[in-house]
């Protein structure tokens, strides 16, 4: 009886699919990681900022950012940044240090980064954030929105 359970859950671990197929996945860098990478090779850059409590921010990283299309064309032609924008962290870039001035100010107290690469006239910070940037680090485009999978591969596709 127990060589006949051990041969079916043998069997039962062999058909089934195999959990340690790993799935795609964007190569997400930190600030600092990108500073190194842009060093070595220019490319466009694509940040997304986001916090913990942000439903926007989570559902993106349930369907854009897990789509295959998405994973493959920001691995190929950006690099990709993700930050929390409550983050207590100080980052330095390109020789100067940010940190979250706002800790302790604010019940969502923002990050410096996000304050200067988000910030709109006249308008409340507000998540998610995702900005473009060209080859030389100029900003392109810049949106405050769940871009869903769909949107998002069209403005890849640009």
């Amino acid at each position: 009886m127990k060589n006949l359970l051990l041969v079916i859950c043998v069997l039962i671990l062999l058909c089934s699919p195999t959990s340690n197929a790993q799935e795609p996945k964007i190569n997400w860098l930190t600030f600092e990681q990108l500073e190194d990478s842009l060093r070595v090779q220019k490319k466009k850059v694509f940040i997304s900022f986001n916090a913990d409590w942000c439903v926007f921010c989570k559902k993106m990283k349930k369907t854009s950012f897990k789509n295959k299309t998405i994973i493959s064309i920001l691995n190929k032609e950006y690099y990709a940044v993700e930050m929390n924008a409550e983050s207590k962290d100080t980052i330095v870039f390109d020789g100067v240090s940010y940190i979250n001035e706002n800790l302790g100010k604010s019940r969502r107290p923002t990050h410096q980064i996000p304050l200067l690469l988000a910030s709109r006239n006249n308008k409340p910070f507000s998540l998610p954030v995702h900005i473009f940037l060209d080859k030389n680090f100029k900003i392109t485009q810049r949106y405050f929105e769940y871009l869903s999978p769909k949107k998002l591969i069209e403005i890849l596709s640009q």
